[in-house]
């Protein structure tokens, strides 16, 4: 059933899962819902800065990445950090700068060294002026041998997994706090919800399968019955390997005593406590929010092509199909044992493989200036388009996943 961004938000929140994980193309709308996500439970960013007791959600998303900016002067590579209540918690009042750099350094390399600069300005207190201390950037450094590069500009990639590691640090000590029943402080009580919205992903699949994992069992160590999770992805190999780990009970370490003969086996996690989905933007605006089964991760090279022979039957190709088609002989080519997916493409009269398919693939796949690019496809390059896909069902035997309901 077609629904807004506002009611899959609400059908989340009826669900009551632990965690629920969520599977859709990039520019569905994962970060949208975020968003729409945070509406149900009316938190004034402005109001609320200062008292993170009346938070009820926390969220990693693409807006998280705007609280980190770079100011290069004079040969000085320094990442800014605009003044929130988050880092200074973490970094200032719960002294956790080097659980971040662990982390980070995990997913990156651990010659590559942030530094958390810190400063300290003059505010009132009940009418007194007081020093205090906050960290509004960092710097890096890189080794190399015995040579030490200082005030260095890390790549993008190495940025958004430095941000990430400050969020997944702030996640994991919430989590380390709410685990306490008769803990002193009242910090988070009112959280409900953790919302994250496809952290690092630019990883190779080595670091992305770590990051996949930390992730899962943060979700599944959490010992507050009251908090929950929302993990929405777009990359197949997270999601099949926190949907792998969330099929995987997890028991509590610490088990009460409950008589003199021994201890009651718990479980912190069971897998009836999440939900799987896909979630897919329909062309007059609305979403459908389909459940996965919790045991069959999805094959994403059989998501791209149900969603290429959707577009074979109402002819409206667009240029990113291209990509999908590619992708789908690129795995093909790698399963049957072909070093090239070139291999796959249709056979001319002289015994070649078909240039022009071969040509439109990759100029629409790949370009290097995007200047060149428009948005429009030709109407030759769709009716090839269109015969590839037929080649590919035919010479390949792909089932017709529109007409066999089959789960993708």
């Amino acid at each position: 059933m077609s629904q807004t961004l506002t009611e899959i938000a609400e059908t989340l929140i009826k669900a009551n899962k632990k965690v629920q994980l969520i599977y859709a193309f990039n520019g569905t709308g994962k970060t949208q819902l975020s968003n729409e996500f945070k509406k149900n439970f009316g938190q004034d960013e402005d109001k609320d800065e200062g008292n993170i007791n009346k938070k009820q959600m926390l969220y990693y998303n693409a807006f998280s990445e705007d609280l980190f900016y770079w100011q290069n002067e004079d040969k000085n590579n320094i990442l800014k950090i605009h003044s929130n209540w988050f880092t200074n918690w973490i970094i200032r009042d719960r002294g956790q700068d080097q659980n971040i750099i662990n982390h980070f350094q995990r997913y990156t390399n651990d010659k590559l060294n942030p530094l958390f600069n810190e400063q300290t300005r003059v505010i009132n207190v009940d009418g007194k002026l007081r020093n205090q201390t906050f960290y509004p950037e960092v710097t890096f450094s890189y080794l190399k041998g015995t040579e030490r590069f200082d005030n260095i500009k890390i790549s993008k990639a190495e940025e958004r997994c430095f941000i990430w590691s400050v969020f997944y640090t702030l996640f994991v000590e919430i989590v380390g706090i709410l685990k306490y029943d008769d803990r002193e402080e009242d910090t988070f009580n009112d959280l409900k919800y953790i919302f994250i919205d496809d952290p690092v992903s630019s990883l190779d699949d080595n670091h992305l399968i770590e990051l996949a994992v930390d992730v899962a069992t943060l979700v599944k160590s959490c010992e507050s019955k009251d908090l929950k999770f929302i993990i929405t992805t777009h990359n197949p190999l997270f999601y099949n390997v926190i949907s792998n780990e969330l099929n995987n009970n997890y028991p509590n370490k610490n088990p009460k005593i409950i008589n003199k003969k021994g201890l009651k086996k718990e479980w912190l996690y069971i897998e009836d406590e999440s939900c799987k989905y896909k979630l897919v933007k329909k062309d007059d605006g609305t979403f459908n929010l389909s459940p996965i089964g919790r045991r069959t991760p999805f094959s994403y090279h059989l998501t791209l092509l149900f969603e290429l022979q959707k577009v074979k039957q109402i002819e409206e190709v667009q240029k990113y199909h291209f990509n999908f088609l590619r992708n789908i002989l690129e795995k093909t080519a790698t399963f049957l044992g072909y070093s090239k997916w070139e291999s796959l493409l249709p056979l001319m009269s002289d015994g070649k493989r078909d240039p022009f398919a071969n040509r439109i693939l990759n100029l629409s796949s790949h370009s290097a200036h995007a200047g060149e690019e428009i948005a429009e496809v030709q109407e030759n390059d769709k009716t090839k388009f269109i015969e590839l896909i037929e080649f590919l069902e035919t010479e390949y035997k792909f089932s017709n996943l529109i007409t066999s309901n089959v789960t993708v």
